[in-house]
């Protein structure tokens, strides 16, 4: 507000102290606080009052039903997000680059413990289509929604 610095309060309070004088300089303090207190609570009620007539003129809802529609209308709640993270990695995608392979397991399987018995998940259409004299029928596997994420 004011740049009043250190300096230049000890010179008003040198002059104060020449021109008022010793015994009326804590009056003419007192006056002056009291002064700044009243205008401060004046401004304070008039800040009160023009809240509370936005408040009373629908202002305040006005502003409420913008937001919910800001956030109806968001890139989250619309989905777009999503499809954002899918469209640059899309765009990052190389057709010439092989797909890294996920690595054997290094250790050896224990010939004593039973061997997993795993069902693939087949279409039915899929195994008429696959079993054709061109080679071995496809293998389809079932994928959790967990490993189907973007992230």
């Amino acid at each position: 507000m004011l740049d009043i610095g250190w300096t230049e309060l000890l010179l008003i309070g040198i002059v104060a102290l020449i021109v008022v004088g010793p015994k009326d300089l804590p009056h003419l303090f007192h006056t002056l606080g009291r002064i700044t207190a009243r205008a401060r609570g004046m401004a304070r009620e008039f800040s009160s009052a023009m809240e509370d007539a936005a408040k009373d003129s629908g202002l305040d809802d006005a502003a409420k039903s913008l937001r919910d529609v800001r956030n109806m209308t968001s890139k989250k709640s619309l989905g777009l997000d999503a499809l954002d993270r899918a469209t640059q990695k899309f765009e990052k995608w190389d057709p010439k680059r092989p797909e890294p392979k996920a690595a054997a397991p290094a250790a050896t399987p224990d010939p004593a413990a039973p061997e997993p018995q795993a069902t693939p998940v087949v279409a039915p259409d899929a195994v008429a289509s696959d079993a054709t004299a061109d080679g071995p029928a496809r293998r389809l596997h079932a994928v959790r929604r967990s490993d189907m994420k973007d992230d």
